[in-house]
């Protein structure tokens, strides 16, 4: 039988098993590890790859066949990662009513958690901002709500950013260190300790998902890499654990038009096999 093919990207929750393999898993190393997702959700390119939690759900309402592990690879708070610049007139998310925010895709999960925290927090619904976008969807078919503008061919969201062509972005791991920049809200530590407060949980950003048939035919070989995963320091849970972070982030990609009604914990995992509970 060939070997598992994994897409995954390299963080510390994953050098040790991207430095030293399973045996029977061909590891991808993909930088960022979101250029593997439209490969994965489009042609199935991998027989398991990280995956944004809203791709995936997503990919489940569009009734893609991939299923989803109890695996977190990335998680963090989101607010640090919303951005103006340093002599931006902007005080404060509250002041983000009619800005033009920057954001790599739409469909972009810091961008999707960050939008539940501005209308949660602030009354601001997604449309009541411009969105100016880079990428499409790693879900084929879907298109941007009418509130969002594409960015020029070509362009650049910092530099767009730097040149006051946006009032402000989102980045995603790799928000840029400059003190020509800064982050819209004043305390992002006590808006991130304060979601954790309400919601119980640090945002997920990235679990991993498998081919449906895979799953299936190869659980035994999946529980061995997951084992490998979490000794790598990847947090393999239970899907009681994923709960809140999965129906926080149904309701709120069902509030922002990203699918076209929430779905429920049922939907979500079903088709994973039982022993992944």
């Amino acid at each position: 039988m060939s070997a598992l093919s994994l897409a995954i990207g390299r963080t510390p929750r994953s050098a040790a098993l991207l430095d030293a393999p399973p045996e029977g898993v061909a590891v991808v190393a993909v930088q960022p590890v979101s250029r593997a997702f439209a490969p994965m959700l489009r042609e199935g390119r991998y027989d398991l790859s990280e995956m944004a939690i809203a791709s995936f759900l997503m990919a489940r309402a569009a009734g893609l066949p991939v299923v989803l592990l109890p695996c977190v690879l990335a998680a963090r708070a989101q607010e640090g990662s919303l951005l103006c610049r340093a002599d931006s007139p902007l005080r404060g998310p509250g002041d983000l009513r009619g800005a033009r925010i920057g954001v790599r895709a739409y469909s972009q999960t810091t961008g999707m958690w960050l939008r539940g925290v501005l209308a949660e927090g602030y009354g601001l619904a997604p449309a009541a901002m411009r969105w100016i976008t880079f990428e499409e969807a790693h879900v084929a078919g879907f298109r941007d709500p009418p509130f969002c503008t594409r960015a020029p061919e070509g362009a650049s969201l910092e530099a767009m950013l730097r040149e006051g062509a946006l009032d402000a972005a989102i980045f995603g791991s790799d928000a840029p260190a400059d003190a020509a920049l800064r982050c819209v809200f004043p305390d992002p530590a006590a808006e991130a300790a304060a979601f954790r407060a309400a919601h119980g949980f640090t945002p997920v950003n990235h679990l991993l998902i498998a081919r449906r048939e895979v799953a299936a035919a190869r659980a035994e070989e999946i529980a061995r890499l997951l084992a490998a995963l979490a000794a790598s320091g990847a947090e393999v849970t239970t899907r009681a654990a994923l709960a809140p972070a999965l129906a926080l982030a149904s309701a709120w990609c069902a509030a922002q038009g990203l699918i076209p009604r929430p779905l429920g914990l049922e939907e979500i995992w079903a088709g994973t096999p039982e022993r992944f509970a």
